[in-house]
């Protein structure tokens, strides 16, 4: 009797047992779904937070006029300054203590002009009497003890001699590489611009250091307001009064031949960007704009506005580069602003800590910036991770450096440290639709109809036997079927691409022929064959039509193609081939995506009630008609998961397009070249971005993008399904 009462009690217990421990598995599920998520979120979300720029302090530099240009070390402890009275001082940031201090120019020679050639550690000043004077300021750092010391480099100041006549220069331009080769450019007296280039030729047995000097002069179109020098001292560009933008090629110092442009009003400020190709452009009245040289039809380059920014309440008199990026700052009209050259972005604007304003430095480390005006530093703390990222950056066209016109690319990593990342997932969203698309061509329809063949039409004995055989397909993994695919595979279709099109015409002629003469023979001989083996005679129909087909595939090129189909799709269609394309990939992946899809529709076709089945077959409809009217209808929302399913295997792919397409980046939907997907990309990419960059956090937001496209495709298949469960659920 107590047996009795306890059997119900354990199972009871056993009951809510199970209960519990597959609810929290569900929840443990969905709670880790949510946990990825958000973890994603969180590395996604700085990208969209903006730059912050403070005012951290302001620091008196004792004796210093009017500043002319400024320096600092890479981390901002020591500030360099040339005043308007040709001094180089050395303070102290922490407390504004002087620590170095030199003349610049000689006793009683006025300086007409101070700058801070881009991408240089040196001072260089204009003098009245004629003189360019260049002087390096770098910053040596030893360690006493555990106390970091900062000591100024003391190089000799470098002479250019501009005007033979000695007269004061006006608007000039300079710049000086490690080995000591300078060229210097200044608008003289008179009107004219002298050039002078300084080389210096080391032997490299006696040490001994041979200097030479080249001077040239060139006539300008119009008064010159701003110049400025790239750092190879191969090209001067000046603005002028009239809104004219020179640009001179120089070889050696020697100018080649004017290329000018139209900028508009009044040029007040030039700069050049990391890299010296993109030319900052500020003007009087308050434009501020970027240039660099884009290749023309006939094969010259001429200076373009590229991108552009909005307005200064007053002219822009001065621009700072960043030495990391192509961010840069702009001074004028009281207004201090910080902007991102390649994406368009203003990141700040915001009042100028000092009303004066009359030099301007981006910090190495990009991380701060140095406002000077009359004997005064106003240190300025930067906040600005990700500069580069925006909208129209990651999915709209933008215009890179070196390009003819905006253009949607990929290329994460270059050659030099003046390389700039470009950062669109457009062509990766394409290359996984594209990636998709060829291999979901081939498997939906092998798939499914393998299925309703399976399902509806084979004999049980070898159903038994057919269905694991594919099912095992599945395990096969996906680094296999892409080194097939990659090695293999692709140079065989290379060689017999125009037997795939034969392939698509004969095939289907063969099957529909086969078909045709099996239902001739007579029914007495049919019949003594089990409903379903006449499979095992399109399996030998397949084959003789493949080996047909490659064995034509020669002959067929010549005909159809002039012998070379490579060539002739070059010719006609202007689209090349690539060894490694979606083709291969559709074949390879449809490979990989056939067992999921069929397993899933089979199950599907199975599923409809065997009555309605026999209810069409008693009604007089033959067997294809049930299966195309009644089963199929009823299968429909299984059908569609099962494509949904393989939509998201395909979609999630990493390995096969990994090693069969070239992994290249390339917007385009030829079936014939190679392609890179978003899952591709962060399996390639991730393990070489640095912790926290923009390129770490945009692979992020590329899985984020996988993981809403999943979700997205999941939700509307669902509501698919239900729609159809709904209308057929009363057949």
């Amino acid at each position: 009797m107590n047996r009795h009462r306890q059997t119900p009690r354990r199972r009871l217990i056993a009951d809510r047992a199970a209960r519990w421990i597959v609810s929290a598995g569900g929840i443990a599920i969905i709670a880790s779904i949510l946990g990825i998520l958000i973890f994603i979120l969180l590395e996604v979300a700085p990208l969209t937070f903006p730059a912050h720029v403070d005012v951290a302090r302001k620091v008196a530099v004792p004796g210093a006029g009017r500043i002319g240009a400024l320096l600092s070390d890479d981390y901002r402890t020591h500030v360099a300054t040339l005043d308007e009275t040709g001094q180089v001082r050395v303070v102290r940031l922490a407390d504004g203590k002087e620590v170095y201090t030199a003349s610049l120019a000689e006793p009683g020679t006025a300086l007409t002009g101070a700058l801070l050639p881009p991408q240089s550690k040196a001072f260089a000043a204009a003098t009245s009497n004629g003189r360019v004077l260049i002087k390096k300021v770098d910053f040596a750092v030893t360690f006493e003890g555990d106390n970091r010391v900062v000591k100024p480099d003391e190089t000799p100041t470098v002479f250019l001699d501009l005007d033979p006549a000695k007269g004061p220069l006006g608007a000039f331009a300079a710049q000086m590489d490690g080995d000591g080769n300078a060229t210097a450019a200044a608008v003289l007296a008179d009107g004219p611009i002298a050039i002078v280039r300084r080389a210096v030729e080391q032997n490299e047995f006696t040490g001994e250091a041979t200097e030479s000097i080249n001077r040239a002069e060139v006539e300008a179109p119009g008064k010159i307001t701003a110049m400025v020098i790239d750092p190879t001292q191969k090209n001067l560009y000046a603005g002028t009064a009239g809104g004219d933008l020179l640009w001179w090629p120089l070889a050696d110092g020697q100018p080649g031949d004017l290329r000018s442009a139209g900028a508009g009003a009044p040029v007040t400020a030039l700069n050049l960007l990391l890299g010296g190709r993109s030319l900052a452009v500020g003007q009087e009245n308050g434009a501020l704009s970027v240039w660099f040289p884009v290749e023309q039809p006939d094969g010259s380059a001429r200076l373009t506005r590229t991108h552009e920014f909005p307005r200064h309440p007053g002219a822009v008199r001065r621009i700072a580069p960043s030495q990391r990026d192509r961010s840069f700052l702009a001074l004028g009209g009281g207004r201090l602003g910080l902007y991102f050259s390649t994406s368009d972005r203003t990141l700040w604007t915001g009042r100028a800590p000092l009303p004066d304003g009359s030099a301007l430095f981006y910090a190495p480390k990009a991380d701060g910036a140095l406002l000077g005006g009359r004997g005064q530093v106003a240190a300025i703390d930067v906040r600005n991770p990700h500069p580069e990222v925006t909208l129209k950056s990651l999915f709209g066209k933008v215009w890179y450096e070196g390009y003819a016109k905006p253009s949607l690319v990929w290329q994460s990593s270059g050659g030099s440290d003046d390389f700039e990342p470009k950062l669109s997932l457009t062509p990766l969203l394409v290359g996984t639709l594209k990636g998709t698309f060829y291999s979901l061509l081939l498997a939906i329809p092998l798939g499914i109809l393998g299925a309703m063949y399976v399902s509806q039409f084979m004999h049980p004995t070898y159903k038994r036997y057919v269905k694991p055989m594919i099912e095992i397909m599945a395990s096969l993994p996906s680094v296999v079927l892409g080194f097939l695919a990659g090695l293999w595979l692709a140079p065989r279709i290379e060689r017999a691409v125009p037997g795939l099109a034969l392939m698509a015409v004969l095939l289907p002629l063969c099957i529909l022929l086969a078909g045709f003469l099996w239902s001739r023979l007579p029914r007495t001989f049919r019949g003594r064959f089990p409903v379903g083996t006449e499979a095992l005679l399109f399996v030998f129909v397949l084959a003789a039509g493949i080996g047909l087909c490659f064995k034509l595939s020669p002959g067929f090129e010549r005909l159809a193609f002039g012998g070379d189909f490579q060539a002739w799709l070059l010719h006609a269609t202007g689209l090349g081939y690539d060894q490694r394309n979606a083709v291969v990939v559709g074949l390879a992946m449809g490979f990989a995506v056939i067992p999921i899809l069929f397993a899933i529709a089979e199950d599907a076709f199975s599923n409809v009630p065997r009555n309605l089945v026999a209810g069409s077959l008693a009604l007089g409809a033959d067997r294809w008609q049930t299966v195309t009217r009644v089963v199929l209808p009823t299968a429909s929302p299984g059908i569609f998961s099962a494509v949904m399913v393989g939509f998201g295997r395909a979609v999630g792919e990493t390995m096969i397009v990994l090693m069969a397409t070239g992994n290249t980046p390339i917007l385009s939907w030829n079936p014939f070249n190679g392609f890179r997907t978003l899952s591709a990309n962060i399996a390639v990419e991730i393990p070489e971005a640095p912790h926290g960059g923009t390129l770490y956090r945009t692979l992020f937001l590329a899985g984020l993008l996988l993981f809403v496209m999943t979700f997205l495709v999941n939700t509307v298949a669902e509501l698919v399904r239900q729609r159809l469960r709904e209308r057929f659920s009363q057949l």
